[in-house]
């Protein structure tokens, strides 16, 4: 019985707490959520990251490197270019609810809600 308890990951005991913790405070950086928006659809080089979140390449790099040490990007060398992507899709999807949490937060209807009934009506008909 208290081997099934240890098992999960997501009791109140859990020794991932203080980890996930960590990974809060990583994605506690708007450039960085914007990093891990950007990087949904697929690998991008750092001037091309750079240009969609608004930094200058430096300051970027310096957020990858950040989040490649957290193993959340990780790389590709491409010639000369060094290609970033997300590590696996937890980050993509704890910066999706996030952003669908700060929906919710504003009142009313949230747009991802619209877009699921919507969908969910298209289905029914």
């Amino acid at each position: 019985m208290n081997a099934d308890k240890n098992a999960c990951a997501l009791g109140t005991d859990s020794q991932y707490v203080e980890l996930a913790v960590e990974v809060f405070a990583m994605l506690a950086d708007a450039t960085r959520v914007r990093i891990v928006l950007a990087l949904r659809e697929g690998e991008m080089a750092v001037g091309a990251l750079a240009d969609v979140v608004g930094k200058s390449p430096a300051a970027v790099s310096q957020h990858l490197a950040k989040m490649r040490l957290a193993r959340m990007v990780s790389t590709r060398q491409d010639g000369t270019r060094v290609m970033y992507r997300l590590e696996n899709e937890h980050a993509r999807q704890l910066v999706a609810d996030a952003i669908f949490q700060a929906e919710h937060a504003l009142g009313g209807e949230p747009a991802h809600h619209r877009v699921a009934n919507h969908t969910a009506q298209r289905s029914a008909s």
